[in-house]
């Protein structure tokens, strides 16, 4: 009798224990399934300032908000022009994008009463400065907005082991001149010298040895 008992205990125990594991089984799959398919988060591309100059190449969204016919994304060609629906070719390189938008409104105003129009850089391709030497990343980069000679650095990953930090060169054409700059990495960050950490200019050049 006692050991028909103990024998029943066991296999009660036996059927809570496996009824227990299940849900925490199934917790455990669940959640990091739901967790690899929760979205990234979008990065956001950096503000231009207002005042941002149209250059070639760069690419352009053109939205009229009552004729989406005549909204167009577009690349500024070498001549500096764009071309648009019925528009055909509209100067932009030289404006800022708000001078472009009241260009192409002026110019649908033949076609479409009232035209209001939008002009947004999808992407800056015309201001470029290039990194050479030990980094990580060497070549070419977008100036999309005011940047120095610290911020272009990491965005090319940083200097590889070795490279001279203390001898960083800025290679700059003024008025048809080439120009060097030193800048030394060990002394800006330090807090010394910090003036070497200029400000770069589209088709400047950063030299590391």
């Amino acid at each position: 009798m006692a050991a028909s008992i103990a024998a029943s205990s066991s296999l009660l125990c036996i059927c809570l224990c496996a009824a227990l594991s299940v849900p925490l089984s199934a917790r455990s799959t669940r959640q990091p399934q739901s967790a690899s398919t929760s979205p990234a988060k979008p990065v956001a591309s950096p503000a231009l300032a207002k005042d941002y100059v149209i250059g070639v190449e760069d690419i352009l969204n053109v939205v009229f908000w009552r004729d989406k016919e005549l909204s167009a994304e577009v690349t500024v060609r070498p001549d500096g022009k764009i071309s648009l629906p019925m528009l055909n070719d509209v100067p932009a390189a030289g404006m800022t994008p708000e001078q472009l938008a009241a260009a192409v409104q002026q110019a649908a105003a033949k076609f479409v009463r009232e035209p209001g129009a939008t002009v947004i850089v999808k992407e800056v391709r015309s201001r470029k400065v290039y990194v050479i030497g030990e980094v990580v990343k060497p070549g070419t980069f977008p100036l999309a907005s005011e940047m120095n000679v610290l911020q272009v650095i990491a965005e090319a990953g940083g200097f590889l082991e070795g490279a001279n930090k203390g001898d960083v060169t800025i290679v700059r054409n003024e008025n048809g001149q080439e120009r060097r700059y030193k800048f030394n990495y060990n002394d800006v960050v330090r807090g010394k010298n910090v003036r070497q950490n200029i400000r770069l200019l589209p088709g400047d050049t950063i030299l590391i040895r």
